[in-house]
């Protein structure tokens, strides 16, 4: 059954009011529009897999997690009992090696003994950032790994589950309380980093800093992972797969979820009342249950029709309209700029290649042939991460291809010593994978300071005088936030069957801020982006959601907080 989303007017209708109705310049009843009409460039950082309160849920100004009503922290169990203790599965917080002073008997059948209460908790108390936990690029953990001189510093954690059905089942329709029932990594959803000891906060504390807002009210667009989200940033759509087979297609219980206890006990607190199967698609229709998305719809990771993908199942080529598209239509130039795309395109010699001139051979040492060279992508980089990859516009070959550029080519125009901006009207930046702050494969910290190495070649150059930076994140990582989405629990807000999920951090670097540091707590989704861009550059709306919600131009409305950093 399709949810409609919560609009006053037709889609259609709202997009041209968008063009047609904003304030004129330097109005006084929208200071914000007016404020946005002097950016010239927009560049949307997109970084990995970490909810708010797990992430910045402990900068001053914020509605983070102090914040939080006891109700919204206590994760409770299948039948509605709150847990006594957190179970966890990572190597480096079971017992052993933590003490085991935590007894748990309110699971039927299968007590158990922890370190941690049912509470929020500091992952640095017990892996601390410089603990050489990080696996090396290649290696996948399924729990973590102890210590060890062969691991990469950094403090890494395994990596959580975050998927479209299981975010649904863990939001419990607003209560917030059911993010370690659907979880693989169990208690871990209940950890969180120290705000203020992350190198993005140390940037923005320091003399000189950019002024910057937080938008602490803004929802990943869509419930799940990274390939959707994605997906929707680019085009607020989901991608369909017209006669699928249907093995892609997945099978949910009763409570809307795909998988529980295996073998393995992959879900150890979750017992499935019936069939469950766990895939790209959603549920077939007519679906068994009615309040969840069905039909041809990939909602979870699946590989592009084209290089550079890995694996299978391949999502065949998709023609709906991108972010993309509009901007090319309307002239307007831009670019979808990766980390490693050059050595995973097999784009020998451009910005980024790494992997000499020798055919058949990968030279980088942190790249594998994919099947052969040139195509030699980092062994962390993430296929299901470059969304127009899966449209037949930016093929290989088309002209929409030349979009598709390395991170290092941006890095080259943001550094620029020109005394004009040398950056595309827009640009996406997406880390490579060693890069991204994504749990599991890399550290927090090594993510958050390439983010202050991007920050600062923008600031450094002519661009900080009219560039608007969005930095946000793809999804929440399976991790836990205490604030309730729209259409979660009777949440007004735009939303539909596909969103918006869990709430993700949002900082905004741009001129023209009322303060040097100002939260802003209008209500946002991932297609706000989109809604900003739009309306800076004269764009339609590609959907209802991104016609109905919040552009940031919010930002210049927002509360000035005192204490965010030195001017």
């Amino acid at each position: 059954m399709n949810l409609p989303v919560r609009v006053i007017v037709p889609a259609a209708l709202v997009s041209l009011l968008a063009l047609t109705t904003l304030p004129a310049a330097g109005s006084e009843s929208d200071q914000g529009q007016s404020q946005l009409g002097k950016i010239n460039h927009i560049v949307v950082i997109y970084e990995e897999n970490h909810s708010f309160d797990n992430l910045y849920g402990g900068w001053e100004g914020v509605n983070g997690r102090s914040n939080a009503p006891a109700g919204k922290t206590t994760q409770v169990g299948q039948g509605g009992t709150p847990y006594t203790c957190l179970l966890q599965n990572d190597v480096n917080l079971t017992s052993p090696p933590l003490p085991a002073d935590c007894h748990d008997t309110t699971v039927v059948g299968m007590p158990f003994s922890s370190h941690f209460t049912n509470a929020p908790f500091s992952i640095e108390t017990y892996i601390p950032k410089d603990a050489r936990t990080c696996p090396q690029p290649g290696v996948f953990a399924a729990h973590g790994l102890m210590p060890s001189p062969a691991n990469l510093p950094g403090g890494c954690t395994e990596d959580i589950v975050h998927r479209f059905y299981q975010e649904q089942y863990q939001l419990n329709n607003g209560n917030q309380n059911r993010y370690t029932t659907g979880s693989d990594a169990l208690g871990l959803t209940q950890g969180y980093y120290n705000s203020t000891a992350l190198p993005i906060y140390a940037y923005l504390h320091q003399g000189g800093h950019p002024h910057y807002a937080i938008a602490d009210n803004f929802f990943q667009g869509a419930f799940g992972g990274s390939f959707l989200n994605h997906q929707w940033l680019i085009a607020a759509a989901t991608p369909t797969w017209p006669g699928a087979p249907v093995s892609n297609n997945s099978i949910i219980d009763s409570n809307g979820m795909p998988n529980g206890k295996t073998t393995n006990a992959s879900y150890s607190l979750y017992t499935p009342t019936g069939p469950v199967l766990d895939r790209a698609l959603t549920q077939l229709c007519p679906s068994a249950v009615p309040n969840r998305a069905c039909g041809d719809f990939a909602v979870n990771t699946i590989q592009p029709a084209y290089q550079p993908f890995k694996g299978s199942p391949q999502l065949p080529p998709q023609t709906g309209k991108t972010i993309g598209d509009e901007l090319s239509q309307a002239s307007v130039s831009w670019a979808w700029y990766s980390g490693g795309w050059s050595n995973a395109d097999g784009d020998v010699g451009a910005p980024g290649w790494t992997n000499g001139t020798v055919p058949g051979v990968c030279a980088d040492p942190n790249s594998a042939p994919n099947p052969v060279w040139p195509y030699c992508p980092n062994k962390v980089f993430q296929f299901h991460h470059q969304p127009f990859n899966y449209y037949a516009a930016y093929a290989p070959g088309t002209a929409g291809r030349t979009h598709l550029q390395d991170e290092q080519a941006f890095i080259s125009l943001a550094k620029s010593s020109e005394k004009t901006c040398k950056l595309n009207a827009v640009s996406f930046v997406k880390p490579v994978g060693l890069e991204n702050e994504h749990p599991g494969y890399t550290s927090e910290s090594r993510g958050s300071g390439h983010l202050v190495d991007l920050l600062t070649d923008l600031q450094g150059s002519a661009c900080r005088k009219d560039t608007m930076v969005v930095v946000t994140y793809d999804e929440f990582g399976g991790q836990w936030d205490h604030v309730t989405p729209p259409g979660q629990g009777g949440v007004a807000g735009p939303h539909d069957q596909w969103g918006p999920g869990t709430r993700i951090p949002t900082l905004i670097i741009a001129p023209g801020l009322p303060g040097n540091f100002v939260v802003d707590s209008a209500q946002h989704d991932t297609t706000s982006i989109l809604a900003t861009i739009e309306h800076r550059f004269g764009l339609n709306a590609l959907s209802t959601r991104d016609a109905s919600v919040n552009d940031l131009s919010t930002v210049y409305r927002a509360r000035q907080v005192h204490g965010g950093g030195r001017d």
